[in-house]
């Protein structure tokens, strides 16, 4: 679930679903291609692939995502401080499991909250759900005045260069235009275990500095 920000599933090929639990019910929304699907902060999600499921995953405020903004459905004991979650969320390898394998330990556990929170939702109890909500806005306090920065230097940012755009525009003025390019991002060279599935992530790339820029 996602504190902050929207996300939208743009599907590209196959067919899956995304099961979501929010204060309105648990529902299933089924993905197929061509389909655009995206929900806001505190709709808890997961994603099902029935068959060769592909999507493009648009997250709103640049930079917030990889910065902590999703928390899973962990147990509660593992929701008691960041550092329980992050050793609940922890993908290092051990002598016993590889990347993969804890993944999937990952989801599993996930789900085992997921199941009883959409268990109460469909007896009419939102009560767990909020209960949810409240503790893992409690792990991401330490994280909010670095939240807010990427906020303010990013989107927030970027919608001021806008206004003063049209500022400029209704003067009459131009020249801004004269600073136009043209910027791509080379496909990623591998791929990573998100809590959604595997991903080919291409923020990192653009936070490295490897956009390419003409």
């Amino acid at each position: 679930m996602h504190l902050l920000c929207a996300e939208a599933y743009v599907v590209v090929a196959g067919t899956g679903a995304v099961e979501t639990l929010s204060p309105a019910g648990a529902a299933v929304t089924p993905l197929e291609e061509g389909d655009v699907v995206w929900y806001t902060p505190g709709v808890v999600h997961r994603s099902i692939n029935s068959g060769d499921l592909k999507v493009i995953a648009v997250m709103q405020n640049s930079g917030l995502p990889e910065a902590g903004d999703a928390v899973m459905t962990f147990p509660a004991a593992a929701l008691t401080s960041p550092e329980a979650y992050s050793a609940a969320a922890s993908l290092a390898p051990t002598p016993s499991h590889t990347v993969e394998q804890s993944a999937r330990a990952r989801r599993d556990l996930a789900m085992t909250g997921f199941d009883r929170l959409k268990s109460a939702l469909e007896k009419g109890d939102r009560q767990p759900l909020l209960a949810f909500y409240r503790a893992a806005a409690a792990l991401v306090a330490p994280r909010i005045e670095a939240w807010r920065r990427l906020v303010t230097e990013g989107p927030l940012a970027q919608a001021a260069a806008s206004l003063d755009r049209l500022d400029e525009l209704a003067d009459g003025e131009t020249a801004y235009l004269e600073d136009a390019m043209i910027a791509r991002i080379p496909a990623p060279s591998g791929h990573s275990y998100g809590m959604c599935g595997t991903l080919r992530a291409y923020d990192p790339i653009r936070e490295a500095g490897e956009v390419q820029l003409r």
